[in-house]
């Protein structure tokens, strides 16, 4: 999209772009040799790279027969380890290939965090288990409190880790044994005794709930189910991969409107999965934006490429204990803020409820509607309908009353009914225009 710049600005703006290129350009030719050695050699059969070295304080082990066997390479630029300083998220494309396979296929490397969040994670393991901010991780771990589970313990319980992360903010036993009996890091997966895992699983297990529990919201609610989240490969030392899904959802922003229409409605489907399954586990999206979604090359499906920030709440235990006013609807607060991807919520209330709306805000308001800014723009997924859509008047009424609705409980009938109207909308579309592949912007 083009956007208007004063001259002056887009001067300077140009200035200190070519000044922040120059000056890569000389600290790549001070530092040739050991660019030409990065370019060369596979890091990530390194088990320093890989952060091995930290085990158990790392996230797992499941992969390293892959990592070290050179099985895994970064794609191109990602060998450059000059370049790590404008990977902020420490997030990496790289290929996989089985032997016998005889192809490669692309995947995402994560560290679950950026150097300066494991650098805290480090020091804090030291402080806890010695008082000093540097110290030997492989001994200092079971002296934390992620080895108080180790032993003989049977299950991991709601006392044990509530409020750990958003994955465990209002903990049931029934999310803790499918946590435990999905682990992947495990050669017994499959069993929810926390007894059956070695102590150093018990404990990379814990510190990945703590620090980053994304994985086992991959683990335990998995694509091959059904569920709209990337799929979780394996981790080795403090490197996590996940299948590649495809371009983010922003790549979309600008594309053909039947296919706009179509991303809408997978999301609003999403958004209706994730808070009524017949699981009764409420999965709500805490972060949301066109970044923490990824959309399918060749099937078109949207899918959750960031589950960081993920509550899950048990309905059937709140109907079981019945706080008070368990059963009373839980209309989300609109939140009019000038940042981007805001949302008002608190986690209590969304661990009370048994009827929420809150992932249907979540996606209105910060995705689709009007309300939705990202990256200087706005107008959201479904800006610029067609003159005929605009004319009605229906989508813009259904998406104003999902993000900020004017009645009470209006969102949950909007949100339906939107539902409803992006799915007719979808198929008088596909019945009109001819099957077509998208190039993303």
């Amino acid at each position: 999209m083009w956007r208007l710049v004063p001259p002056k600005l887009g001067r300077l703006s140009r200035s200190l772009k070519l000044a922040a290129l120059g000056s890569l350009l000389v600290l790549m030719v001070l530092h040739s040799p050991s660019l030409l050695a990065s370019w060369q050699r596979n890091e990530l059969a390194d088990r320093r790279f890989l952060q091995l070295n930290k085990c158990p304080a790392c996230f797992g082990t499941s992969w390293c027969r892959r990592f070290l066997n050179g099985q895994v390479v970064f794609e191109a630029w990602g060998r450059l380890r000059l370049l790590d300083f404008l990977n902020v998220k420490n997030v990496y494309f790289a290929q996989y290939g089985e032997p016998r396979e005889g192809g490669r296929r692309r995947v995402v490397l994560k560290r679950l965090g950026s150097q300066r969040e494991l650098a805290q994670l480090d020091q804090s393991i030291c402080k806890r288990a010695t008082g000093r901010p540097r110290c030997d991780l492989l001994q200092a771990m079971p002296r934390t409190e992620f080895a108080r589970l180790n032993g003989d313990v049977r299950l991991l319980t709601p006392e044990a880790v509530e409020g750990w992360s958003d994955l465990v903010h209002c903990p049931s036993q029934r999310l803790l044994d499918r946590l435990v009996r999905r682990y992947a890091e495990t050669k017994d997966s499959g069993s929810f005794l926390l007894r059956n895992l070695k102590d150093s699983e018990r404990m990379q297990l814990l510190l990945t709930l703590a620090f980053n529990p994304e994985p086992l919201v991959l683990q335990s609610f998995p694509s091959d189910e059904g569920w709209p989240f990337a799929k979780y490969l394996g981790a080795c030392g403090r490197m996590v991969a996940v299948n590649y899904v495809g371009e983010e959802l922003w790549s979309y922003f600008n594309a053909p409107w039947e296919k706009r229409v179509d991303l809408a409605w997978q999301l609003m489907e999403i958004a209706e999965q994730l808070t009524n399954n017949d699981f009764e586990f409420a999965l709500y999206l805490l972060d949301v934006s066109f970044d923490n979604f990824a959309v399918g090359p060749r099937d078109g499906k949207v899918i959750i490429v960031d589950a960081e920030n993920v509550l899950v709440a048990d309905k059937r235990l709140i109907r079981q204990n019945k706080p008070e006013n368990w059963d009373v609807w839980y209309e989300s607060k609109f939140d009019d803020c000038d940042k981007e991807a805001c949302l008002s919520f608190s986690k209590e209330i969304l661990c009370a409820r048994a009827t929420v709306d809150h992932n249907y805000y979540a996606v209105c308001q910060n995705l689709l509607s009007r309300h939705a800014t990202w990256r200087g723009t706005s107008g959201g997924l479904l800006h610029d309908p067609p003159s005929e859509i605009a004319k009605d008047g229906r989508l813009e009424a259904l998406l104003d009353e999902c993000a900020n609705p004017k009645k009470r409980y209006g969102r949950f009938q909007a949100a339906k009914e939107l539902r409803e109207y992006l799915a007719q909308l979808s198929n008088n579309l596909n019945e009109k225009v001819p099957s077509t592949t998208y190039e993303v912007s």
